[in-house]
């Protein structure tokens, strides 16, 4: 492999990635002529200014993180068997976590391959790409994991908006068989349904398995609301595992008939699905007095930016289990502070029993939990943690 251009970092700059982080932001680096002439997704070697190897990444001047590193020496061969042997090793770890083959096979930064998310339906994958430096090796990584897989179809979901901030074009696009609007899914024991080729991400959110079968736990007996359900994925679980009662609002009614699916797969009589915005229908439900023993909150991104952290505190980020906002903007404790606002309504035992309700924060009433071991997050990257979550409990009076 020829001598890969040479990358070198501003004096005093790139603290994160001196700590091991896999990302290095354009302000940081000196940018000469040749660094200015490279093409999007280019491979490039990274040192410091002091000539401290970082290794090999590629590099896209119009994008805020310029360079995203492989955590390879700089001598590594970033070519096919790469590929293969890091899909391998990712594939590796799935296989020993799960016995039947659902899962997110390839977390971005936490396996290693930045930009790139695969997730497994049996014999079908998904594929989804974010940055330029991925999008030129498609054709590496589809062949990689034909090997590694032999699946039946490949569908190509490039068109996530992150992909605008990378000057690429958007499509979804079958490589292989035919892109599935009605896939079947396992995982915690129940059947589910995806819609591969136009539900939202890769179809599927696998990095909420763990805090379903949590919050399923705490549902037998007892009523049930999925706010923001999509699929039905907190509601088929929880209803499974004996719920009284379970309701699930979204305002998506593809999305709504998978979830009604589901329930019938699951030989289910106890699930409702409303299609509704969903502060309109707690504030509705608030009125008539219906209350839920449990209430899960998986909405989708309130910030996208640190600038829009001012809308959070009226429109709230998560009930008792919810996905952290997009992009990665908000802290845990900025999180903390706002969770559970709007459904504090719904949160209550609809018989009206009294609660003593205790503020969210880091400990005691409200408890943090994140994706679960099929998706590691990357060195000194407390972004590629993905799904952050709360749990909020309140003491019903008269239980312990």
């Amino acid at each position: 492999m020829a001598t890969l251009p040479l990358l070198k970092l501003k004096p005093r700059e790139g603290r994160r990635v001196r700590a091991g982080a896999p990302w290095v932001f354009a302000n940081e680096i000196a940018l000469d002529a040749t660094a200015k002439s490279l093409a999007p997704g280019s491979l490039v070697r990274l040192e410091g200014d002091d000539g401290k190897s970082f290794g090999i990444g590629y590099f896209n001047l119009q994008s805020l993180i310029a360079v995203r590193l492989f955590e390879c020496s700089a001598e590594t061969r970033i070519d096919a068997s790469f590929f293969e042997a890091r899909l391998s090793q990712a594939l590796a770890l799935r296989t020993r976590l799960y016995e039947r083959p659902f899962y997110r096979w390839v977390h971005a930064e936490g396996d290693g391959l930045p930009g790139l998310t695969v997730d497994r339906f049996g014999d079908t994958i998904a594929i989804q790409v974010t940055t330029a430096g991925m999008e030129a090796r498609i054709a590496e990584i589809v062949a990689a994991i034909t090997k590694l897989a032999s699946p039946e179809c490949i569908i190509l979901r490039c068109d996530a908006p992150l992909r605008v901030l990378e000057g690429l074009e958007t499509y979804v696009r079958a490589v292989k068989g035919d892109a599935p609007h009605h896939m079947t899914v396992e995982e915690n024991g129940a059947r589910y349904y995806a819609d591969l080729a136009a539900g939202q991400k890769t179809g599927w959110y696998y990095d909420q398995r763990e805090n379903r079968a949590f919050l399923a736990g705490l549902a037998r007996g007892r009523s049930f609301l999925d706010a923001y359900c999509y699929t039905g994925g907190f509601a088929i679980l929880a209803a499974r595992a004996g719920a009284a009662e379970v309701a699930g609002i979204d305002s998506s009614a593809p999305a709504l008939s998978l979830a009604q699916d589901a329930a019938a797969a699951n030989g289910l009589q106890n699930c409702r699905f409303l299609k509704a915005e969903v502060f309109e229908e707690l504030e509705r439900l608030a009125s008539r007095g219906e209350r839920f023993d449990v209430v899960a909150a998986d909405p989708p991104p309130f910030v996208k930016s640190r600038k829009d952290l001012e809308g959070l505190s009226q429109a709230g980020a998560a009930g008792v289990s919810g996905r952290r906002p997009g992009r990665h903007s908000v802290s845990r404790l900025v999180l903390a502070q706002h969770a559970g606002r709007p459904l504090r309504a719904g949160m209550r035992h609809r018989h009206s029993a009294q609660r003593t309700a205790r503020r969210p924060h880091s400990s005691g009433g409200s408890r943090p939990r994140s994706s679960g071991p099929s998706l590691p997050s990357g060195n000194g990257l407390s972004e590629g943690a993905g799904v952050r979550a709360r749990l909020r409990a309140d003491r019903l009076q008269g239980r312990p």
